[in-house]
């Protein structure tokens, strides 16, 4: 009797790490983790920032379709990093184009704004999206030719694309 007892235990024990292993060898793999747009970099005072340390992101504030994706196309081919591409929060009214940053005489602000001319750059902290924020209206054509770099003369932290 005690041997049923003993080869019943050992049964179920194996019949239960045959389920335990069946389910996890048909279990869907873990999701894919998104990496961020950008990381916050520190650089130092007397290194240089180049268009491709700096993250763009575009809003639309244009009754034009497509012109913030557009607009982020030039940035991408001047040498910036992407970042996000929306539409302006409701009731946003820029005669042509203006850059929303937290700081603006950041180096990144001034290195975008060497693309855009004698533009706007409104302090405001409540961009929705990630890097240094160029908000597009009807009046925006294209970008012009601007500086290459900007060597920084304070220490400074930049949204940049992330490395790897």
């Amino acid at each position: 009797m005690r041997t049923l007892i003993t080869l019943g235990a050992l049964a179920v024990l194996l019949l239960g790490g045959v389920l335990w292993g069946f389910a996890q060898v048909t279990a869907p793999f873990p999701g894919k983790a998104e990496a961020p747009l950008c990381v916050d970099t520190s650089y130092a005072a007397g290194e240089t920032l180049y268009p491709q340390d700096v993250t763009v992101s575009v809003l639309n504030a244009s009754r034009r379709e497509g012109l913030a994706g557009r607009t982020m196309q030039q940035f991408v081919d001047a040498g910036f990093a992407q970042g996000q591409i929306s539409n302006a929060p409701e009731g946003t009214d820029v005669a042509a184009v203006e850059i929303w940053t937290d700081e603006p005489q950041d180096p990144a602000a001034r290195l975008v704004r060497s693309r855009l001319g004698p533009v706007p750059v409104r302090a405001d902290d409540r961009s929705p999206v990630v890097g240094v924020t160029i908000v597009v209206g009807d009046g925006f054509t294209e970008l012009s030719d601007g500086k290459a770099s900007i060597a920084l003369t304070a220490p400074t932290t930049v949204c940049s694309p992330p490395v790897g």
